[in-house]
């Protein structure tokens, strides 16, 4: 399975923000300097976290995003689906409407449903606050 450009930079940017909103709001100019990320990119990611419930936002001078919960309570699960929407590896080619039109007769739909189970059990098994964790140990090692 690939993952999206859309997922991979969005999950950097959550990361991103979790490092660095723990005292003040952070800028999409800020996140996007520090990730190499284009503004215009970002800002349609951060508005699907927002939508999402993963990050509030203020206006003004200091203003800017801040997760909306603690680090711990995001998984990449969270991530990914806010900003890709699903994350199923396979869609059913039989469906129609959401129903499979062969499935009495199909087997591999229990791979399919086996991978994305996977996936799913992964993606959300793992926190935010884990990576925000692993990003300043590697940070940490690679500074000194």
């Amino acid at each position: 399975m690939k993952f999206s450009s859309k997922e991979r930079y969005g999950l950097r940017a959550l990361i991103d923000l979790a490092l660095h909103s723990e005292t003040e709001t952070v800028s999409i100019s800020s996140i996007s300097a520090r990730q190499n990320i284009s503004e215009a990119y970002l800002e349609q990611l951060v508005a699907k976290l927002k939508k999402a419930g993963l990050v509030v936002s203020s206006r003004g001078a200091q203003g800017g995003y801040k997760l909306a919960k603690p680090a711990e309570e995001i998984s990449v699960g969270d991530v990914l689906r806010a900003v890709e929407g699903t994350l199923d590896a396979v869609n059913c080619p039989g469906a129609v409407g959401g129903v499979c039109q062969d499935s009495s007769l199909c087997v591999s739909k229990n791979v399919w449903k086996k991978i994305n189970n996977s996936i799913v059990e992964t993606v959300d098994g793992i926190m935010l606050d884990t990576l925000v964790e692993e990003s300043r140990a590697v940070r940490e090692k690679y500074q000194k």
